[in-house]
């Protein structure tokens, strides 16, 4: 019960809290000041003074007037108090599921989530009101007779305080009502269903026995219950009919000692108005709707946090890349799309991945770079599963640029240094050069001008995402097809700037040319993942062979930084492959052990 309660807590630390006390102070004021109305008016009417009396009693109306425009604020501000809670439990619960699979989450989403936060704003409002009423009742009471606060107010405030002592309890005889109704619920289940069996065998004073102790279990804790519920109703006498009783009871000795009528009766007014009301409302909410905060709230917490990861670590140990056995589908039921992967990418490496279309090329990308977690098997970057990376150490250690490059609006300045504001100006200019858009960003209108995304082509995007990765402090770049928008001159002129930029370079290929400037090559082929160098492959990977034989250059598309030619210029001759160096002793040039591939992904 005190993680419940310390949650609902910490809600209510924000600014919205703030602003919902503060729209309650107008309510205070008709509060504080109808026993008072009531005790002067009296007074009044006794001593023949009509009209003063009548004052009193409009200056009642127009104060509650006031508390009114309060009230009605006050529920304006309800929302931002209570929507952000139930923001943050769908969060858990949604998390949670993925993170499980467990479908039962449904039922907490739809339902038990919309119970916390329905009696989330009902206790706000109650427990609300009940500290307006006491406020305003408190200060009545001492501006009216410190003496008649003297006896309504410590009882009330003894019965109060029963009532939360009470509530523990009853939250516990709850919790253990719930528990026998669901052990009746199974053993009644299991004794139904085998009722032939039962009578057949003459097994029914066993069949009795087993369903007789759980049906015994759940009357003892309906009965625990129910006295729990009569511990209610004396704590309600203590603090609401005991103020009244020995105010009533003391009346002539108040009087005796200089207290008026009116003020007496004020005083009544304040209990009877004011403090058992609010008692009351208080009590059968904390009892009715608090008790299904606390145990809806704590079926959502048991279930959310047994799945929350543990604290994101904050750093890497270098950005070497493996897999052991690594194995991912996208759903319970789904065909894997990678299938037990052995791989290492040691630092330093340029790996490019090839294969057909939807083979899982992709689906590889993201989980080097822990936007998806393997279904099954290890993946370690830098010595350490990047999903338990915290968002900070995964920026640091590696930037995935994808087909599709985002480009926000802003000047080009800041869509460049996004993952190192700090940049200077020489390290701009030198990524500029290096990735080869310089012109791109002259025909924009240089670094301080504003880019419109919508304005810009799919190879613009592109060019200027480059430019943001080799700025990036991370020493592991991933392009997923990152220019495929290019031509082939600007592709070539990329990658080997991220080539020579130090760190490690994986490249989702979609030419052929960008596996020939790899160091090695990995091909995802459906049946087995192959692991070597061009010349290697070309012996050992017929779908390789295939790759490499039917690639023919293609006129490039107009980029930002290679225009389309006028008509009727005579085309070049694309640039000879770079043949990459022969693969050093420790190089793995086989077959990636036992890796089967599905389509798709």
């Amino acid at each position: 019960m005190k993680r419940e309660l310390a949650y609902g807590a910490q809600s209510l630390r924000s600014r919205a809290t703030v602003k919902l006390a503060a729209w309650s102070v107008p309510e205070i004021l008709p509060t504080a000041i109808y026993g008072v109305a009531v005790a002067k008016a009296t007074d009044s009417f006794l001593a023949g003074q009509v009209w003063q009396g009548i004052g009193w009693l409009g200056g009642l109306i127009a104060a509650a007037g006031l508390g009114a425009v309060g009230a009605r604020q006050v529920y304006g501000r309800l929302g931002d108090l209570v929507e952000p809670v139930r923001d943050d439990l769908v969060r858990r619960v949604v998390g949670g599921a993925l993170r499980s699979g467990d479908e039962s989450a449904v039922a907490r989403l739809n339902r038990q989530v919309e119970i916390v936060r329905d009696t989330f704003a009902g206790l706000v409002m109650v427990i609300r009101s009940f500290g307006v009423t006491l406020f305003g009742v408190l200060a009545g009471l001492l501006s009216l007779a410190p003496l008649v606060a003297a006896f309504v107010v410590p009882p009330f405030l003894l019965g109060f305080a029963l009532s939360l002592a009470v509530l523990g309890m009853a939250a516990d005889r709850v919790r253990a009502s719930l528990q026998a109704d669901e052990e009746l619920a199974a053993s009644a289940g299991m004794v139904f269903g085998g009722v032939r069996d039962l009578t057949a065998t003459g097994a029914e004073e066993y069949a009795e026995r087993l369903v007789g102790e759980p049906i015994e279990a759940h009357a003892s804790a309906e009965r625990a219950l129910a006295k729990v519920g009569a511990l209610r109703t004396l704590c309600f006498a203590v603090g609401g009919w005991l103020p009244l009783l020995i105010l009533l009871a003391a009346g002539p000795w108040l009087i005796g000692r200089g207290v008026s009528t009116g003020t007496l009766l004020g005083g009544l007014t304040y209990v009877l108005i004011g403090l058992q009301p609010a008692l009351g409302t208080v009590m059968g909410a904390l009892g009715d709707s608090g008790l299904r905060f606390v145990i809806t709230l704590g079926r959502i917490l048991d279930v959310t946090q047994q799945t929350e990861p543990e604290r994101p670590l904050d750093t890497a140990h270098g950005h070497r890349v493996e897999t052991r056995g690594l194995t991912f589908a996208y759903g319970p039921k789904a065909e894997p799309v990678l299938d037990h992967l052995d791989l290492s990418i040691p630092e330093g490496d340029h790996l490019a991945v090839v294969g057909p279309s939807g083979i899982g090329k992709s689906t590889l990308a993201a989980l080097i770079c822990g936007m998806l977690t393997p279904t099954s098997g290890q993946l370690s970057l830098g010595g350490v599963a990047p999903t338990e990376l915290s968002t900070a150490a995964l920026a640091e250690t590696r930037v995935l640029i994808p087909q599709e490059a985002y480009v926000f609006s802003g000047t080009v300045l800041e869509n460049l240094i996004y993952l190192l504001p700090d940049a200077t100006t020489t390290e701009v200019s030198a990524a500029i050069e290096a990735i080869g858009a310089g012109a791109l960003i002259t025909r924009i209108g240089g670094l301080e001008a504003t880019v419109k995304p919508a304005d810009l082509s799919a190879g613009e995007r592109q060019l200027l995402a480059l430019v943001r990765a080799y700025l990036s402090p991370a020493p592991l770049v991933v392009l997923d097809e990152a220019t495929c928008f290019l031509d082939a001159e600007a592709e070539r002129q990329a990658e080997e700037a991220f080539a020579h930029r130090g760190g490690t370079l994986i490249v989702i290929a979609h030419r052929i040319t960008s596996a020939l400037r790899a160091r090695r090559i990995l091909v995802l082929d459906g049946t087995q993942a192959t692991l070597g160098t061009h010349p290697t492959l070309l012996k050992t990977s017929p779908l390789y062979q295939d790759l490499h034989g039917n690639w023919t250059p293609t006129p490039p598309a107009p980029t930002a930084a290679h225009p389309q030619p006028p008509a009727g210029t005579p085309p070049t001759a694309p640039p000879a492959d770079h043949t990459p160096p022969a693969p050093t002793a420790t190089e793995d040039t086989s077959t990636a052990s036992r890796h089967h591939l599905a389509a798709g992904g």
